[in-house]
């Protein structure tokens, strides 16, 4: 998010950029090591609550330089933070209270949890339709402390007045619902996919991996660490499991695998080079054949 007509460079900007890029990172890390789902997301949780802990006493020896340095830092950092903390729970505990049953109750369980932070939307519409805007012009009203109305009331999350404007954890939580909202789609969008596809009887078509079992764990690692599969949700475990019901293989250990990458000397990734300059030479080909034939057009 950019505040508009703030510009800050001081040690504060820079400590906490590139302490959410090491949360970042750790979270990454952590949807690498192939654990369930479920321990990913609890882990994520302590994760996160730990680096907000650190972030709070960060700040309280640290004197903001004037009200742009204070909106800066309850209007973009802090809600990085948090609105990821906020997530994680939230799926956490979507899994975790997810009821037993067939694909009609889980679609209905999902449809709740929509109508929820639709409800939560439509009840702070009036501060969605700001942030979304980008509007700055109310922020020092919603962004620096002391702004409290008599009727506001901090969230039960973070009571202390002197870490807390009255509107940070309502933006910590619009961010974060955005994102859960993202997932509860994908989840509803697999069941119907799932649905139709025990409807329709779609012919099966052999699919075989026929390259090195260490190139399809390399392909497998690349692409849960670029986020590719449910908007970075979905862990490596379940990708492995989908793969190699999809192409025939059984890929074994393929943590040891993903061991044997990181312990290469010079280049790392091999086969992702490899399908690269494949690919790279079929687009060189296609626009030479292209060329070719129009030589030869009248």
């Amino acid at each position: 998010m950019v505040v508009k007509g703030i510009t800050i460079n001081d040690p504060m900007r820079t400590y906490t950029e590139r302490f959410f890029s090491a949360l970042e990172n750790q979270l990454n890390e952590l949807s690498l090591n192939g654990e369930p789902i479920a321990d990913q997301y609890r882990m994520s949780i302590l994760i996160c609550k730990k680096a907000m802990a650190k972030l709070k006493n960060y700040i309280s020896t640290y004197s903001f330089k004037n009200n742009e340095d204070e909106i800066y830092f309850f209007k973009v950092v802090k809600p990085q933070f948090y609105s990821k903390y906020i997530y994680f729970v939230s799926v956490y505990k979507f899994i975790m209270q997810m009821p037993p049953g067939g694909e009609d109750i889980l679609k209905d369980y999902v449809s709740s949890e929509l109508a929820d932070i639709k409800r939560f939307f439509d009840h702070n519409q009036t501060f969605y339709q700001y942030y979304r805007s980008g509007a700055s012009q109310m922020d020092e009203i919603y962004f620096t402390r002391g702004g409290f109305a008599v009727q506001v009331d901090l969230e039960d999350f973070e009571e202390d007045e002197k870490y807390s404007t009255s509107h940070d954890f309502k933006l910590s939580k619009i961010i974060a619902n955005e994102k859960y909202q993202d997932y509860l789609n994908q989840e509803m969008q697999k069941l119907v996919y799932h649905e139709k596809s025990a409807v329709e009887e779609i012919p099966e078509i052999p699919l075989i991996w026929t390259a090195g079992k260490t190139d399809l764990v390399e392909l497998i690692y690349a692409l849960v660490a670029q986020g590719a599969f449910n908007n970075g949700t979905a862990d490596i475990k379940t990708v492995v499991a989908r793969l190699q019901d999809v192409f025939q293989i059984d890929l074994g250990s393929y943590y040891g695998k993903y061991l044997d990458l990181t312990a290469r000397k010079k280049e790392r990734a091999i086969f992702l080079e490899k399908l690269k300059s494949a690919l790279v030479k079929r687009i060189d080909d296609k626009f030479e054949a292209e060329g070719a034939q129009q030589n030869f057009n009248f």
